[in-house]
């Protein structure tokens, strides 16, 4: 059997744990070619002397520390703020797992594509920001993009053997995050603590905030719209608490398919790594005699405005979706900080979306500056909040 060779751009953290676990489980299918990590330095190191890649990638202040640290491991190490692109364009890769946050996914992601690999995102910031033309460059280039965010990964499993010209819709399921049952008059005074306490899931630090005010949500609103070739008015967002269905597929003669299964990544990630094909998990499997029930509401939009605001950005579309992804991005990260309270970071990221005069675009260079003016305006925004 060929070996399938993996490039993991953002080992160290959650989703590139699990990837890691469900490739460990297939040592006669996988080899890992290279890992990446920007923190977690004892994580990687560990990682790179369980499963021997070709390259290791950190951040340019790292490299010498980490090339002492793997003398003689035969491992070359890289800076992965600057060869993300060369790592994705190797000619041995053959899956690219994108495991890392925000815009630094863009370039990777775009190389990847156009050098026809299978990529395997849980990245929803490249998606949101030109996803368009992603999905434009794969299908010249012959790569498949399977998504790993679970929500997405159930819409395309739902969707294999179908004809798209059939589809009327999708669901996009939710929990409802960690404020679902928190009454709105406290958001304001929320800890970054408590605000990171998520009830289902354990994810980054970054995405977790966005799953609290639910913009995470509208994200891959977006993002299914760019993956599926879908309209705004063709997803619809429904919270589902239990979180076992992941996803909905609704087709014009009013049948619905829908993904259930355990809330554990591994399952979507491996899903990812071996298709066509689906192999033995090693996880427990769902026990429908225990399931008590399964409801549905609609999003409370008043309480959780970001979902309204992105919703709306998407209806618009054209370099909207790249200036609310850079706005949150900046907000969020001055929240962690400390900088800002939980509730200014939908009045920043709504004002710089204000501001912002969106415009059909043709290049990925007209989008990054769209980009680039969002968060100097985020920052302007938030400097002046803080003088309040």
């Amino acid at each position: 059997m060929h070996k399938r060779n993996i490039l993991i751009l953002g080992s160290t953290g959650s989703i590139g744990v699990n990837a890691l676990e469900v490739v460990s489980r297939f040592p006669e299918r996988f080899e890992v070619l290279g890992l990446t990590g920007f923190d977690r330095d004892d994580v990687l190191l560990k990682q790179a002397e369980r499963f021997h890649p070709k390259f290791v990638g950190v951040s340019s202040g790292k490299v010498k520390d980490v090339e002492a640290r793997l003398f003689g491991k035969g491992i070359k190490v890289v800076n992965a703020e600057t060869e993300l692109e060369f790592l994705a364009a190797l000619a041995d890769v053959d899956i690219v797992l994108i495991a890392i946050t925000g815009r630094a996914a863009l370039e990777p992601f775009l190389t990847a594509v156009r050098s026809g690999k299978t990529v395997a995102p849980a990245n929803k910031e490249a998606l949101v920001m030109i996803g368009d033309l992603i999905m434009e460059e794969a299908a010249q280039n012959g790569a498949t993009v399977i998504p790993v965010d679970s929500e997405q990964s159930a819409i395309f499993q739902c969707l294999q053997g179908k004809d798209r010209d059939f589809l009327k819709k999708v669901f996009l399921t939710a929990s409802g995050g960690a404020l679902k049952d928190v009454d709105v008059e406290r958001f304001d005074g929320l800890s970054v603590a408590r605000i990171l306490d998520h009830p289902r899931w354990k994810m980054g630090r970054k995405i977790t905030v966005d799953s609290a005010t639910l913009m995470n949500k509208g994200f891959e609103v977006i993002e299914a719209m760019r993956l599926f070739g879908l309209r705004a008015d063709q997803v619809e967002v429904v919270v589902h608490p239990q979180a076992i269905i992941h996803s909905m597929v609704e087709f014009c003669d009013g049948s619905v398919l829908a993904q259930l299964g355990i809330t554990d990544m591994r399952i979507p990630i491996q899903f990812a790594l071996t298709y066509p094909q689906r192999l033995e998990s090693g996880l427990k499997g769902l026990n429908f005699v225990e399931l008590k029930e399964l409801t549905f509401e609609k999003p409370d939009l008043k309480k959780f405005p970001s979902l309204a605001l992105a919703l709306d950005v998407a209806r618009t579309g054209g370099t909207l979706p790249a200036v609310l992804n850079a706005a949150d991005e900046v907000a969020v990260e001055s929240f962690l900080n400390g900088r800002i309270r939980f509730t200014q970071v939908y009045d920043v990221v709504a004002e710089v979306v204000a501001d912002h005069r969106s415009v059909l675009y043709s290049t990925v260079e007209e989008v990054l500056r769209a980009d680039q003016w969002a968060r100097e305006r985020a920052v302007e925004i938030i400097e002046q909040q803080a003088k309040v």
